[in-house]
């Protein structure tokens, strides 16, 4: 027992006369009983006080003298102290049993809520329908399913039911099949399928034919071309010969 209450108005009127060696005598003599949970000898006394000298073992036989009763086994005894260390073992003993049940009532507890999370009811359904499938598809190589199923797992994305059933619908719509669709996917490093992935795409040519409207009707730009040349005129003489003049002049200068 390492605590006890220390009423300081009852130690001041048992033992407010005594001197100051006895007070030190009696102090460890109260301390080593509740420490140790047994009384003392008179040779444990004194060497529990440490007492060394013929003053300080003294005042240990006053204390014991004063506060103890001697037993027939030799020993002093307190009744206080004796009622306190019994009040204490009661309780220890008490907060023991309590603490037994309470630990015995939490494993019963943990053992209970076990049953329900590892043993589910007779035909219980499975919570998803979204399984990951054990069989190859139909129509698809051994091969290029493995293929396809280490590409998923390396991006970490399962194979489901669902994720087949989507690419095959895709591959459906892009008119291949199954096993053309995921050895693409493989190829192409692609975790799943599109239609619009590997569709075609038009070429230049087309595009211009869909762009450019094929007519026989010439167009109204090049029409007016040919309208203006035919309504042009040479310029007359006189501007010709100046023409012809200034480019003279020019062929001296140069």
């Amino acid at each position: 027992m390492h605590y006890y209450k220390r009423n300081l108005g009852d130690y001041a009127k048992k033992a407010g006369r005594l001197t100051m060696l006895q007070h030190g005598a009696y102090t460890l003599l109260i301390d080593s009983c509740y420490d140790r949970e047994v009384f003392p000898t008179l040779e444990q006394a004194i060497e529990w006080t440490w007492a060394s000298n013929e003053a300080e073992i003294e005042a240990v036989k006053f204390v014991l003298s004063r506060f103890f009763t001697l037993g027939n086994d030799g020993q002093y005894v307190q009744d206080r102290i004796l009622a306190e260390l019994l009040n204490y073992h009661k309780n220890a003993d008490i907060n023991k049993r309590i603490a037994d049940e309470r630990e015995a009532k939490r494993k019963e507890k943990r053992t209970d809520r076990a049953h329900a999370v590892y043993e589910p009811p007779p035909n219980q359904e499975p919570l998803t329908k979204n399984h990951k499938p054990t069989d190859t598809p139909v129509g698809v190589s051994v091969d290029v399913w493995q293929d396809f199923v280490k590409l998923r797992k390396a991006k970490k994305a399962p194979v489901t039911d669902n994720v087949v059933k989507l690419i095959q619908k895709e591959a459906d719509l892009a008119g291949w099949s199954m096993d053309q669709a995921l050895a693409e996917c493989v190829v192409r490093g692609w975790q799943s399928f599109k239609a619009d992935w590997v569709k075609p795409k038009p070429f230049f040519g087309d595009i211009a034919k869909t762009t450019v409207p094929s007519s026989n009707v010439r167009d109204p730009a090049l029409q007016k071309l040919d309208e203006d040349a035919r309504s042009t005129k040479p310029p007359p003489a006189e501007i010709l010969a100046k023409i012809r003049e200034f480019a003279g002049v020019k062929n001296e200068l140069l």
